[in-house]
């Protein structure tokens, strides 16, 4: 299984459709699972691993919330999707969780950790959604040479496939606009689209390169990006000690929303950033969800590491771990919730 070329431009995604008709659907932030069902069962469920191995998941997608475990089609059956966790989930699984330092960074880990559970009863608390989104065989079934025919059909055996629209060089643009304002309150993780030739025969007989598959290719968001000035770094620690660093910045709009805070994550990219109270840097939304600093065009250093944690005044010391400097709290008696 081959991963795919990327663009970031509507123009490119243009030349590369040219006169053919394209399935353009979300391509999904989670972790790739292939389903294989025999005699209308579920035989077993097989995660991408590096592209020609994986791991056997079976017992897991077993208890994911809307793989059918039985299906009308008694030929071999083999499809991929994406296996995913809603971000409702996502938020409800995290305000269950009092450590901030405990909680998941993002859907798409929580997700991996979920489906390689050894305890599928955990998995099945997790709400794994499973999304199909290509078909690689169906016994005995013509789908008269279009992909569109494929998905339709997935839909009919009581599958959730990824929602799609049917365009042409002409309609794209305004296809890709369409996903790009619906994603703000998209329910599920998405870094992006995903364009696939309709016509079955003429994209198989394209090949692939020793990378990519030539059906198909990725489209990414393109970033917005605005400059702002850094107020100050905000010091917030959790119960394990750890003091994660916080930017405060004046309000921009981005993606629809209104945003002054984006999280450094350790000193190591604080350091690289050369960040500075006043300086003027550049922040955006990762995947359009999660603000982060793009850059920092002053870069004037002038950021104080405290010697004193922000909220019991034990002393701090700097660990490193795996060449990445943290900030911890070494006052184990008095801690946030602790």
């Amino acid at each position: 299984m081959l991963s795919l070329d990327k663009t970031k431009s509507t123009e490119s995604l243009q030349e590369w459709l040219g006169s053919q008709t394209g399935v353009l659907s979300w391509k999904l932030d989670g972790l790739t699972v292939v389903l294989s069902y025999n005699h209308g069962t579920l035989q077993k469920a097989v995660t991408r691993g590096n592209g020609e191995i994986g791991e056997v998941i079976t017992n897991n997608a077993r208890v994911f919330s809307n793989i059918p475990l039985n299906i009308s089609h008694q030929g071999e059956l083999v499809l991929r999707g994406e296996a995913v966790i809603k971000y409702s989930d996502f938020n409800r699984i995290n305000e269950e969780i009092e450590d901030v330092a405990a909680k998941y960074k993002n859907p798409r880990n929580l997700c991996s950790g979920s489906v390689r559970q050894l305890n599928n009863q955990i998995t099945a608390k997790r709400n794994v959604n499973f999304k199909a989104f290509g078909l690689v065989t169906a016994e005995g079934v013509d789908f008269k040479n279009s992909r569109k025919e494929q998905f339709e059909w997935l839909k009919r055996q009581g599958f959730d496939v990824v929602d799609y629209k049917m365009v042409t060089r002409d309609s794209l643009p305004e296809a890709v606009e369409e996903f790009s304002k619906a994603i703000s309150s998209y329910d599920i993780p998405s870094d992006g689209l995903v364009l696939l030739l309709d016509n079955i025969a003429y994209g198989e007989s394209l090949g692939h390169t020793s990378k990519f598959p030539r059906n198909a290719i990725a489209f990414k968001w393109a970033d917005e990006i605005k400059e702002t000035k850094l107020d100050h770094i905000e010091w917030s620690p959790s119960r394990t000690g750890l003091i994660n660093p916080v930017a405060i910045f004046d309000p921009v709009e981005l993606e629809g929303t209104t945003v002054s805070r984006a999280s450094v994550h350790n000193l190591s990219i604080m350091e690289a950033l050369e960040l500075g109270e006043g300086d003027e840097i550049t922040v955006y939304k990762a995947n359009m969800i999660i603000p982060q600093i793009a850059d920092n065009l002053t870069r004037s250093k002038k950021i104080q590491i405290p010697e004193q944690c922000p909220v019991c005044g034990g002393k701090t010391e700097i660990r490193r771990m795996n060449d990445v400097k943290s900030l911890y709290c070494t006052n184990r008696t008095a801690r946030p919730n602790g």
